[in-house]
């Protein structure tokens, strides 16, 4: 069963994402998105039964490392670097609603 997509749906969806089209732009898309429709729906008549989920297309695994800080002592020389400081921080200006404080 094809389920058709008309060109006020496509409009609607469209406005909704807060894209304008011409009528041109909007035929075109209509197109497009029934042959996505219908590729999805071809798809969902595959037996799929017995198929394991794929979650990756590459044997590739991330390989991670333990989350150790290592550079802990080198602060100070951070902060000497930092043309300002606070609190043992970089001290940076504040902008709030596009006001400069210091």
């Amino acid at each position: 069963m094809a389920t058709s997509i008309s060109k006020e749906e496509v409009a609607h969806v469209a406005d909704l994402a807060k894209l304008s089209f011409s009528d041109q732009e909007l035929e075109h898309f209509t197109g497009q998105l029934q042959e996505i429709v219908a590729m999805c729906e071809k798809m969902a008549e595959v037996d799929t039964t017995n198929v394991e989920p794929t979650f990756s297309v590459t044997p590739n695994v991330n390989h991670l490392r333990e989350d150790v800080a290592d550079n802990w002592h080198e602060k100070r020389a951070l902060l000497d670097q930092a043309p300002e400081e606070a609190a043992d921080l970089i001290k940076v200006p504040a902008i709030l609603n596009g006001e400069d404080e210091a």
